[in-house]
């Protein structure tokens, strides 16, 4: 399924002029994927905004509905926000999704665990992150949480930043759905 504009309603097309307004910065910066571009988006201003992170659950949610789904998570720090509002808003409308996230490295106090909040073996997931650009650091989530029989099929992201993400998650038999990507806000 590949969402575009085409397909956005009112409160997508609000979503994206927030993500043009609050989170695309221009500049050289170094990415996650190692990559330097001379653009970014830092979701956290959209992800961690009252309006934004309602947007972006509500546009989560409408992918939801057509999945059969146990849990919904993330890597850590990207889709926290992200994740947290979803979970919320998915009681909200009587269809509760619990969710989780994955550390980058165990915690070195108390439990130690990686995999924080609710995650059960042998359950359905689908991942969300805020932006993908190869792919790598949704695989490290994927990983952990495949090494607890979970299956994961799908990635939602907000934004694709179109670097390869979608062919690397492909390679691991899974499908990347974003919600928008670098074509919409011209970059």
């Amino acid at each position: 399924m590949e969402v575009t504009l085409k397909k956005l309603s009112k409160s997508n097309e609000r979503l994206k002029w927030l993500i043009k307004e609050k989170a695309l910065t221009f500049g050289n910066v170094t990415l996650a994927s190692g990559g330097v571009s001379d653009f970014f988006f830092d979701m956290k201003m959209v992800s961690m905004d009252p309006e934004g992170s309602n947007l972006i659950a509500d546009a989560l949610l409408e992918i939801l509905k057509k999945e059969n789904v146990d849990y919904v998570g993330g890597l850590e720090s990207g889709a926290i926000p992200i994740v947290s509002t979803l979970c919320a808003k998915s009681w909200i409308e009587g269809t509760p999704i619990p969710g989780f996230f994955v550390r980058k490295k165990p915690k070195e106090r108390g439990t130690m665990k990686l995999i924080e909040g609710n995650l059960k073996e042998n359950s359905k997931v689908i991942l969300v992150d805020d932006v993908t650009t190869k792919g790598g650091s949704v695989l490290q989530a994927v990983e952990k949480v495949r090494e607890l029989n979970c299956k994961i099929d799908k990635v939602i992201t907000v934004v694709d930043r179109l670097a390869g993400a979608k062919e690397n998650l492909q390679k691991n038999n899974i499908e990347l759905i974003a919600l928008f990507t670098t074509k919409d806000f011209g970059v």
